[in-house]
């Protein structure tokens, strides 16, 4: 059995449209919470640690905890802060939206992952190749621009320019850095482009090599993405997954409504049930040699 990131870039890419685009344009807590759980379990599964999750929840509460003391909408008074009342409605609304967009980062996170720049080439490069190149160096400049402020950074702290002590002295030789990195990056977009342009990309039809093969196994998944979706799509339709949270909580909930919200579940969890299923199949192999 394959693991997720070796299915067809299309269908892959396809998957991630499809599990991230409800996710920023539904606002459901369910579905919401839904998303959460899954993108953290996928990177979970994934990465097999814990490390770097803490800022992400630390900004999950900080956006979840903020937002009703800024808005007082919503009819269910907590208590008052100078007066201002804190409502359970906007207190909710603050959680909703801190989960879609906490999720959101977590679903493009595995994406980045997945999806190198090779795919990504491969899924835009014969629709639009300028496209497949705008978004191939976007990935690649993102490794590049970490490894060229450590050595700027670097550099000017050897030369003796800024201190780390003064905190003014500090500021100054940062916004030195970022200079220096911003006309770096402009330079090396220009040659890029000049290079590109001299080896005429662009130029006419253009043909590639690929090693990526449309199989039997990535025409399943394909369809079961697109039942899925469906179903959540036939749901928000028929406005099975309306949700409103003010004045006060109001959302629709019928048959269509759980069958929505069991379609996406599956959607989520698909890469990590198929991540555990294959590392279970890995093992009892192994048991058996």
């Amino acid at each position: 059995m394959k693991s997720f990131s070796e299915y067809n870039p299309i269908t892959v890419a396809l998957w991630y449209a499809a599990v991230i685009l409800p996710a920023m344009f539904i606002l459901h807590p369910a579905l919401t919470a839904l998303s959460i759980v899954g993108s953290v379990l996928l990177h979970t599964v994934r990465t097999k640690s814990l490390r770097g999750n803490l800022i992400y929840f630390i900004l999950f509460f900080a956006i979840a905890l903020l937002n009703p003391f800024f808005y007082h909408n919503g009819v269910t008074i907590l208590f008052f802060v100078n007066d201002n009342p804190i409502t359970l409605e906007a207190l909710l609304y603050g959680f909703t939206a801190s989960a879609m967009i906490i999720s959101v980062i977590y679903w493009f996170r595995s994406f980045s992952a997945m999806m190198t720049s090779d795919r990504l080439l491969y899924v835009f490069g014969s629709a639009s190749p300028k496209l497949a190149l705008i978004l191939s160096m976007a990935l690649r400049y993102v490794p590049l621009f970490s490894l060229q402020i450590k050595k700027v950074n670097d550099s000017q702290k050897a030369l003796g320019l800024y201190r780390e002590d003064n905190a003014i002295d500090a500021l100054r030789g940062r916004v030195r850095v970022f200079s220096i990195l911003v006309t770096w990056a402009l330079e090396n977009g220009v040659t890029t482009a000049d290079s590109m342009t001299a080896r005429g990309y662009g130029v006419g039809r253009r043909t590639y090599f690929s090693i990526y093969r449309f199989t039997r196994s990535d025409r399943i998944l394909l369809a079961v993405t697109l039942i899925l979706e469906g179903l959540l799509l036939a749901g928000a339709a028929l406005d099975a997954l309306k949700f409103s949270f003010y004045p006060a909580m109001t959302g629709t909930w019928s048959p269509m409504t759980a069958v929505s919200l069991a379609a996406y579940t599956a959607l989520a969890l698909l890469p990590t049930i198929h991540r555990v299923t294959e590392e279970f199949a890995w093992k009892r192999l192994l048991s058996r040699v």
